[in-house]
């Protein structure tokens, strides 16, 4: 028998992490999809729904692509992506609330 390298197994785990995610990716986008286009949801359900498919999807290109956990060494990076996420749901939605009221003010 011949013995592999040190770094082999190590590569090996990590392409099968990659591979999962990948599939897990796949999947979550194939169910939301699915949802859609066979109209098994619809109104508030089919957003609330699509809007947990959308964070499991987020959460699992975190975790299995950007290699983002709660460990001590990844706090920083994960603490950053967090903020940033606050950042930019501020902008949106204080972006959507000054539009819906130039709607407002312009319907009267």
């Amino acid at each position: 028998m011949t013995a592999q390298p040190v770094g082999a197994e190590d590569e090996a785990s990590e392409r099968r992490r990659y591979v999962k995610g990948a599939v897990l990716a796949v999947v979550l986008t194939v169910v939301a999809f699915g949802l859609v286009w066979m109209k098994l949801l619809s109104g508030v359900a089919a957003l609330v729904v699509l809007g947990a498919l959308a964070l499991i999807q987020t959460v699992v290109h975190l975790y299995y692509f950007l290699h983002l956990d709660t460990s001590k060494s990844h706090r920083d990076d994960l603490m950053l992506i967090m903020f940033s996420a606050v950042i930019i749901l501020m902008m949106v939605s204080g972006t959507i609330w000054i539009l819906y009221d130039q709607h407002m003010r312009m319907m009267m």
